[in-house]
């Protein structure tokens, strides 16, 4: 028992609150800290975060899930055949599923990504070729991400494609016009002409089987990768 004087009647008063017992504020104070310790303790994501996670942090997962849709499209870029019987040396690979993929399970920062790392080991072979491919992907799966994750639905992912679609298929028009006379040794008039019998159906029957394909798979692979 603690014995003060009272400034105010000169007596002696009795302190009846035990000497050990810390006063309201301290007690809430270390009520206040063990809560917070606690509740840091319990969040996932607070030992295995590099800093960034789910809304917005680069979790651990997260870079790996990336390497791994890299390591799928740059895999799936050399699986090439031609699918348009009046233009042969044309070849489809189904790459460009894989960046859509990507894109509708972690963001359009994903699709980005995939589309760029994906085909760099082409660059040493084809740095045209691969610089017009890059171009292409990114235009369809970064749209298509962007619309997607506004309106995750399937009626959102069947607008989310056909954005993509038209953006990837002026792309691909504009590419050709530009980037194919200056290493294949054609005029723009050239290839302007080939627009129409040859470029847009090859390129709308390309877009056309990433996107079925896409549709049919992104729902069960971005339950079981997302983050």
């Amino acid at each position: 028992m603690e014995e003060t004087r009272s400034p105010a009647m000169g007596k002696r008063t009795h302190d009846i609150r035990p000497a050990g017992r810390p006063s309201g504020n301290a007690a809430d104070h270390s009520t206040h800290s063990t809560r917070s310790t606690s509740h840091s303790a319990s969040r996932p994501d607070s030992a295995h975060s590099t800093g960034v996670g789910s809304e917005g942090r680069w979790s651990t997962k997260r870079i790996a899930m990336y390497a791994l849709f890299v390591a799928l499209a740059m895999a799936t870029s050399f699986i090439e055949f031609p699918i348009f019987p009046a233009a042969p040396w044309l070849k489809y690979d189904p790459s460009g599923i894989v960046c859509l993929v990507a894109g509708f399970a972690f963001g359009p920062s994903a699709a980005a990504i995939v589309s760029v790392l994906g085909f760099l080991p082409h660059l040493f072979i084809d740095p045209w070729g691969t610089l017009m491919a890059v171009v292409v992907a990114l235009g369809l799966s970064v749209p298509a991400a962007a619309v997607y994750r506004r309106h995750r639905s399937r009626a959102g992912a069947v607008a989310a494609l056909a954005v993509g679609t038209v953006v990837a298929l002026v792309a691909a028009i504009v590419c050709n016009l530009f980037v194919t006379p200056v290493y294949a040794h054609m005029t723009v008039a050239q290839v302007a002409a080939m627009i129409v019998p040859v470029l847009l159906p090859f390129n709308l029957l390309k877009f056309a089987i990433h996107d079925i394909v896409t549709f049919v798979i992104y729902k069960p692979i971005s339950n079981l990768v997302g983050d």
